[in-house]
């Protein structure tokens, strides 16, 4: 982290095929060594699919599954006098968004389809209908952030 100021954000430029920037970010989480090209046709082959399957626009699908696994509320350690407190904080909402790629890209890896397409398109649509295990790693985030309400006066 710099001592002086904080670097300033780089812009992000749209999609070639959507015209989106959640699907460049998305595409550099998908990422991996510097090839774009290979997520770009993963990600894709997954929007159509998911368009195949449910019959709705899978771009919708694509945004609606992000915003149904951002996070709110997540906790954070804090050392006070000896004991560490796990305190509930807000999550800005860049990093809400990094948070639900990255959840969506890692639970997707897990399921058992055959290709990172499948496995995506079929990610996207359980997190669309509030179900599937990135759902469930919201959930059990604000769950912690609930049991732990008790120490947000730890909070600063």
């Amino acid at each position: 982290m710099p001592r002086k100021s904080t670097p300033a954000k780089r812009k992000m430029s749209h999609d070639t095929k959507y015209g989106d920037k959640l699907v460049t970010q998305f595409i550099g989480c998908l990422m991996k060594r510097g090839k774009r090209s290979t997520a770009e046709g993963i990600l894709y082959s997954a929007i159509n699919i998911v368009e195949k399957k449910t019959g709705q626009p899978g771009i919708e699908m694509f945004h609606k599954a992000v915003n149904n696994v951002k996070p709110v509320l997540e906790v954070k350690s804090r050392r006070v006098g000896g004991a560490t407190y796990q305190v509930p904080v807000e999550v800005r909402s860049d990093r809400r968004v990094a948070l639900a790629l990255r959840w969506l890209i890692s639970f997707a890896m897990s399921r058992g389809e055959h290709t990172l397409a499948e496995k995506l398109a079929a990610e996207f649509a359980a997190a669309a209908n509030n179900e599937g295990a990135s759902i469930k790693k919201k959930e059990d985030t604000h769950k912690m952030a609930e049991a732990n309400k008790a120490f947000a006066h730890f909070r600063w």
